[in-house]
């Protein structure tokens, strides 16, 4: 089957993302997997690497992608191996308690006051501490002010002020084992 690439004859299983916006050009379908490919302004949004990095896993996995585009939409296709073969070895279960905090602090660093307290709510109720501060600049003077923590869970994308990876750069200065998460989620018109 031909899609972005040859996808060779087998069992897969297919993940399927799609959304309904007014769809992509031919250029931007070519070019999309491109390292620091972006339609976007840059430094403001993203550096164009995230789908570079989507690429590089899907090869990786030996897996394959294809992406249809027109004015409804576009959709991406993700093909994953398949087996009907039984995994060696012992088979662990996870267990739902093993999930759960025992008081360990987290702060969350994020510009937008709804995506704290979100999600300062569902850590909570998982058993975890947690604090909150809006930006780079604030988390740098709580871990000055109330020492390490647990773990920093912070946006890369902060308006205005530093980002979420010069933040944890400064921290780690602070903390060298300082532990993070730093993610990037899609920033709608506010």
């Amino acid at each position: 089957m031909k899609g972005y690439g040859t996808i060779s004859e087998g069992e897969y299983a297919v993940l399927t993302v799609l959304d309904n916006g007014p769809g992509m050009e031919q250029e931007t379908i070519d070019r999309i997997f491109e390292p620091f490919y972006t339609k976007r302004v840059m430094g403001r949004s993203g550096t164009g690497l995230g789908l570079t990095l989507v690429w590089n896993v899907i090869q990786d996995h030996g897996a394959y992608i294809d992406i249809i585009s027109n004015d409804q939409g576009t959709c991406f296709e993700i093909y994953c191996h398949t087996t009907r073969e039984m995994p060696a070895g012992r088979v662990y279960s996870l267990q739902m308690n093993n999930l759960f905090g025992q008081g360990e602090r987290v702060l969350v660093v994020d510009d937008v006051k709804s995506q704290r307290e979100i999600t300062c709510q569902i850590l909570d109720k998982l058993g975890y501490s947690t604090d909150s501060v809006s930006s780079g600049e604030a988390a740098i003077e709580y871990v000055r002010k109330h020492g390490g923590v647990d773990l920093l869970l912070l946006d890369m994308v902060m308006d205005p002020g530093i980002n979420g990876r010069e933040t944890y750069d400064q921290i780690k200065e602070i903390h060298p084992d300082q532990k993070a998460i730093i993610f990037k989620r899609l920033r709608r018109n506010r």
